[in-house]
């Protein structure tokens, strides 16, 4: 798979040997395969990230998500796939990238407040959001995982997050918490997240996935924002997360971890790294024997 971002040609599969950010015995790379889990999740990060009024006026007034929702979501999944699979030399050119573009963000919100986006404070929350989007988008919609998985997950994120600049990265889904804690005084509702809320519901953002689930998707992204938070955002009744979105949700995600596309990020890192295209698709016993007899392949310590 090559695409070009920013004037880099990113391909997925070489150069041969080449290792990722992340290890492929990561949680990242067994989350980060799975579309609906990087649907919901990243909506529920930008949620979390638009409860803040700094980020809310920095994305919505200097991007281009509301006019073109479909190009802004593709890049952004894009760079998500590459900070995870792709070869660790082209991803940090890539985010380095993003990085310098997002230096010149800055000005000031409606209530008269400064902002500037590579303000550490906003960065650590930006990285942060998006680590617990995916992770609990996986664990709720697609397979459950283990504490100690979701804590592994939170703390291998730290090397993704500190390249798009972040200092300060939750070790735990429990430092997580106490970062949203001490930000949650700040959070209010604001016309914008209803905003966005109905881009996700219209479809526009993702035109490729069945209409009945754009709703669901919407609702789903909110149900995994804290009861209290969802509260204090004024995402009431309107937004909860039926029975048949969940059984819907949940057949989705289970099904899409199963299909096998050669083409994709995934698959084709694991070529360049010398193991199997489903590598991520085969039991975990497989996997780490895979693994074993691959001294190639960096994995998890």
């Amino acid at each position: 798979m090559q695409d070009n971002y920013l004037g880099t040609i990113i391909d997925f599969a070489s150069p041969a040997g080449e290792p990722a950010l992340l290890a492929p015995d990561s949680v990242q790379w067994r989350v980060y395969k799975n579309p609906i889990a990087l649907g919901i999740g990243g909506i529920a990060a930008v949620l979390l990230e638009f409860a803040e009024p700094r980020i809310r006026s920095g994305v919505w007034d200097h991007s281009t998500y509301k006019a073109d929702p479909i190009s802004r979501s593709r890049r952004t999944g894009l760079v998500a796939m590459l900070a995870c699979y792709g070869p660790a030399s082209t991803a940090k050119e890539v985010i380095g990238k993003v990085n310098r573009m997002h230096g010149s963000v800055k000005g000031e919100t409606p209530a008269g407040e400064k902002y500037r986006a590579m303000d550490p404070v906003l960065l650590d929350w930006v990285a942060a959001t998006a680590a617990y989007g995916f992770l609990m988008a996986y664990d709720r919609f697609v397979h459950s995982l283990s504490d100690a998985d979701k804590d592994r997950f939170m703390r291998d994120g730290d090397v993704i997050g500190r390249e798009f600049g972040a200092c300060h990265t939750p070790a735990s889904v429990e430092d997580f918490m106490a970062m949203m804690a001490k930000l949650e005084p700040r959070f209010e509702p604001h016309p914008i997240i209803f905003e966005f809320l109905d881009i996700i519901q219209s479809g526009r953002a993702a035109p490729g996935v069945p209409r009945f689930l754009h709703r669901a998707i919407a609702r789903a992204s909110v149900s995994l924002l804290p009861v209290h938070v969802r509260r204090k955002l004024d995402l009431g009744a309107a937004y909860d997360l039926t029975r048949i979105d969940r059984l819907m949700l949940r057949t989705a995600g289970r099904l899409a971890d199963r299909r096998i596309d050669r083409n994709s990020p995934p698959c084709r890192a694991s070529a360049r790294l010398g193991l199997p295209e489903d590598f991520l698709f085969r039991p975990p016993a497989a996997q780490s024997r895979l693994l074993a007899g691959n001294e190639r392949v960096p994995v998890h310590i």
